[in-house]
């Protein structure tokens, strides 16, 4: 009668192989991860660039209005008194027409926001041949690849995406104001009620303008982002020339100069602007 022999299992080389099979695919992950940033981290450093220059500017231009004149300060007082004269009138149809001037400004950007959102779509659905195009011009960046230029596009089109629909809110916040409008009373005195209408019809027109500068302000910086797609440091350069361009034609331009001395205003600021 036989003996069995019994036989040891062996766990010293399979351990030993399993170790170094999970620091070989960690040092896999790492050197992907590396070489991902070193390919791309400059590009997501430049979108950071964007939007924080994008909402600090939007933060810090409402907050100044509060202590000083800027554009949107002014524009508050001439809508106020805009609906404070709009009252004594009995003919309104210059009123009429001037609400329907601002709602054509608003949807004539929305369309063509709406156009460009087209162009950039079929600029996504043929990356390849734009890229080769884009890399036959002289001064544009040779070294980046269809991802980094599909990645620009798709910042482009949210930028777009984003003015469509501030646009068409201001245009939807006129119309509002058109309501109120054709819903004033008509008062020859001014009364507590009369203020406290005009009061709240110029804060919805405010609210319209506001978005339709906020709009605009999209429009200004995907300028900025065309410029990246030939030169990372020019597009670094463009969006503090933008930040640059908004702030002085806001705070400190001609137009606001003659706005403010026109009905020679004295108290600083609003809470309505931002």
């Amino acid at each position: 009668m036989s003996k069995s022999r019994y036989i040891a299992p062996r766990f010293g080389k399979s351990s030993s192989r399993g170790r170094y099979s999970v620091a070989a695919q960690n040092e896999e992950r790492v050197k992907t991860m590396t070489n991902w940033l070193t390919q791309y981290g400059m590009d997501l450093a430049a979108a950071l660039w964007l939007l924080g220059c994008w909402a600090g500017y939007a933060a810090f231009a409402k907050r100044k209005a509060r202590t000083t004149f800027c554009i949107s300060s002014v524009l508050h007082h001439y809508r106020k008194q805009w609906m404070l004269s709009m009252i004594r009138r009995e003919n309104r149809i210059t009123d009429a027409s001037l609400l329907s001037s601002l709602e054509r400004n608003a949807s004539f950007l929305a369309s063509t926001a709406m156009l460009i959102i087209a162009g950039l779509v079929t600029t996504l659905a043929s990356i390849e041949t734009v890229h080769a195009t884009l890399a036959t011009v002289p001064f544009s960046r040779l070294t980046q690849t269809p991802l980094q230029l599909q990645f620009k596009v798709m910042l482009l089109l949210m930028i777009y995406i984003y003015a469509f629909f501030t646009f068409t809110w201001a245009m939807r916040q006129y119309g509002f104001c058109a309501i109120m409008l054709g819903a004033a009373p008509l008062c020859v005195s001014r009364t507590p009620e009369v203020d406290r209408f005009a009061r709240h019809a110029s804060k919805v027109i405010d609210q319209a303008g506001l978005s339709y500068n906020y709009g605009l302000r999209a429009y200004y910086f995907s300028l900025s982002v065309l410029a990246w797609v030939f030169s990372l440091w020019l597009f670094v350069l463009a969006v503090a020339v933008v930040v640059a361009v908004l702030y002085e034609r806001e705070f400190h331009s001609k137009t606001l100069r003659s706005m403010i001395q026109a009905s020679d205003l004295k108290e600083t600021g609003s809470d309505e602007a931002a």
